[in-house]
């Protein structure tokens, strides 16, 4: 074998769509509704950065390339204030800026085919109606309804997630959540012993459980790596959530804190998630559940 052969044979396979898509559903379980290359400009970058790009429920999702399974930055999008374009010095080239409470970021488009299939589908999760203004053709605008009707029954259910309940128990541990914000997907009512059982039985769903705390008003964090079970406290001051580390981390909801810990160890960390692939029923998982 030549060393060119050889060092090809080297190479790590590259992920196969289907598990790339799989692999980004156990950070996030956000509808994707739209994706593709963007250039992107926060204020706190110094030039514009090449993301490949999701549209998952009104989040925008960066990754490296195309073929990453983990983001590296992320952009909610739902208070969008206005979406305002920019003109642009290139061909064949779509440039706008998202006009944001906290901050203005600019995208540009590699042609302005793509820029007006982005604008019209962030407007349309974002103002959750089909824009009137974008350039497209009939088979795209179909596309925006169709988005537009997965969004509203989306934000119908998570707004509908914290009244569930009937228990005593999570009635008080929703006392502390944003009524207007689901749990993270890894949330479960469960103890610190069951946890750790959940996975060590399913590690293949994830290695990472948020939990309610023992004073039923703060929350802790399981992780499983390799044999090894730690447990961290998540401590609710006022409306943001402190990590106890060494270091404490303060963040401004619960999501964040898991994202926390996902970037944190560059991905090795993944939110524990039912799969609906698996044959074994999760109630059987945990007995608790089936209480609830």
């Amino acid at each position: 074998m030549s060393r060119r052969e050889d060092m090809m044979a080297k190479k790590p396979p590259k992920p196969a769509p289907r598990r790339i898509f799989q692999e980004r559903l156990k950070i996030t379980a956000l509808p994707l509704y739209f994706e593709g290359f963007l250039l992107v400009k926060r204020p706190e970058y110094q030039e514009f950065k090449h993301y490949w790009t999701e549209l998952r429920g009104t989040t925008l999702f960066f990754y490296t390339d195309k073929k990453s399974t983990i983001y590296i930055d992320k952009l909610d999008i739902i208070d969008l204030t206005c979406l305002s374009d920019q003109n642009s010095t290139e061909k064949n080239c779509a440039k706008f800026t998202l006009v944001l409470p906290k901050e203005e970021v600019q995208l540009k488009t590699e042609n302005t085919e793509s820029g007006e299939e982005w604008r019209g589908f962030i407007l349309t999760v974002t103002e959750l109606s089909v824009p009137q203004h974008v350039s497209l053709l009939p088979g795209q605008v179909i596309r925006l309804h169709e988005v537009l009707e997965r969004e509203k029954k989306r934000r119908i259910e998570t707004e509908r997630l914290p009244s569930t309940s009937v228990e005593k128990e999570k009635e008080t541990i929703e006392d502390s959540v944003d009524l207007l914000n689901p749990m993270p997907a890894c949330f479960y009512t469960v103890s610190r012993k069951e946890a750790t059982e959940m996975l060590e039985e399913k590690p293949s769903w994830g290695n990472m459980i948020l939990r309610p705390g023992s004073d039923s008003r703060n929350y802790s964090i399981t992780i499983r790596q390799e044999t090894e079970i730690k447990h961290y406290k998540v401590t609710s001051i006022g409306k943001n959530y402190t990590i106890e580390l060494e270091k404490p981390v303060t963040l401004p909801n619960l999501f964040s804190v898991i994202d926390y810990f996902v970037k944190e160890t560059r991905g090795s960390l993944r939110p524990f998630i039912y799969s609906t692939d698996d044959k074994v029923d999760l109630i059987d998982l945990i007995p608790v559940l089936s209480m609830r």
